[in-house]
């Protein structure tokens, strides 16, 4: 079923012009920006997450940009419920919305929608962070790898927030995380494109190491001291951020700090490719030429988004 309004998703690693291309089709379609880089959503951290700038926020409306504090718990289950809700608001009078990040795991939960899961006590979530908090990841996928070895098996066990939810489930609802998935979806009222940046590695890893130069010029070592105090939170384990954390408590030596961050975000950007690679098979672009992206979108099935991807 064909439906009217679109929700165009733009995906791709760290530094790779998501945003500026989100920017220029926003203008073009007279619409807003929905943001799903899940390190963007909290206030206290600016420079270290390349925040859109005031300027770039004024001319084009921003959503879910700095909207919560690193002391609050909030996943992608938690976003897809704000996103859903905002967008059946935003669709009453736009045709187009754009959505920008490279957190994929909170992009297609909007995308896919939701599977059923039970309602997390605050008191299991903040049970299983204390245990991460305190043990550290191998504590999480050997708590993980005996309650739900199904889910263990495909799990990205190097990302701590995901072996967090499942056992979340586990510990709320006494099932393996694994018996809630691909159940109950709930269907989309718009159409979904997707777009998917993946310029050549080595302009990446340029404008990776430029953005790091300019955060540290812009005072990245001056914020990441203000959140030392935070450093323990869920929302503070962020490449840019546990490095400066590594230096203050002498772990590492302050010109060590620069490299550290700039491997960090390499790693982190390669990973990130790769699961989009494995999730989103179509729609990949290696250079970005707004005015034919704008063409396609609007006169082509090109960049059209299925479950299948």
């Amino acid at each position: 079923m064909m439906f009217k309004k679109t929700l165009i998703y733009i995906g791709g690693p760290t530094a790779s012009g998501k945003t500026d291309l989100g920017i220029q089709l926003a203008k073009n379609f007279n619409t807003e920006i929905i943001s799903c880089d899940s390190r963007q959503f909290y206030k206290e951290m600016t420079i270290g997450t390349s925040v859109p700038s005031i300027y770039e926020r004024k001319s084009i409306t921003h959503h879910f940009i700095q909207h919560k504090s690193v002391v609050e718990n909030y996943n992608a289950w938690d976003f897809a419920k704000d996103a859903n809700s905002l967008l059946k608001k935003l669709f009453k009078d736009k045709e187009q919305v754009i959505m920008i990040g490279g957190s994929g795991l909170y992009a297609k939960s909007v995308l896919n929608g939701l599977d059923y899961f039970p309602k997390i006590p605050l008191s299991v979530r903040n049970e299983i962070e204390n245990i991460f908090l305190q043990n550290g990841i191998d504590s999480l996928k050997n708590m993980l790898s005996k309650a739900d070895p199904i889910y263990y098996k495909k799990v990205d066990k190097s990302n701590h927030r995901r072996l967090i939810r499942a056992l979340e489930v586990f510990k709320a609802s006494g099932k393996p995380y694994s018996s809630f998935l691909n159940k109950t979806t709930k269907k989309k009222s718009f159409n979904v494109k997707t777009i998917i940046i993946d310029i050549p590695k080595e302009i990446l890893h340029e404008r990776i190491k430029s953005r790091i130069k300019i955060m540290l010029n812009h005072g990245l070592e001056k914020e990441a001291r203000k959140l030392y105090q935070y450093k323990d939170n869920i929302a503070m384990q962020t490449i840019g951020y546990k490095e400066w954390f590594d230096f203050f408590d002498k772990k590492i030596s302050k010109e060590q700090v620069e490299n550290e961050i700039v491997k960090n975000t390499n790693r982190y950007a390669k990973k990130q490719l790769t699961w989009f690679k494995k999730n989103f098979k179509y729609n990949f672009i290696n250079e970005i030429k707004v005015q034919s992206i704008i063409n396609d979108l609007s006169t082509s099935e090109k960049f059209k988004y299925s479950l299948n991807n």
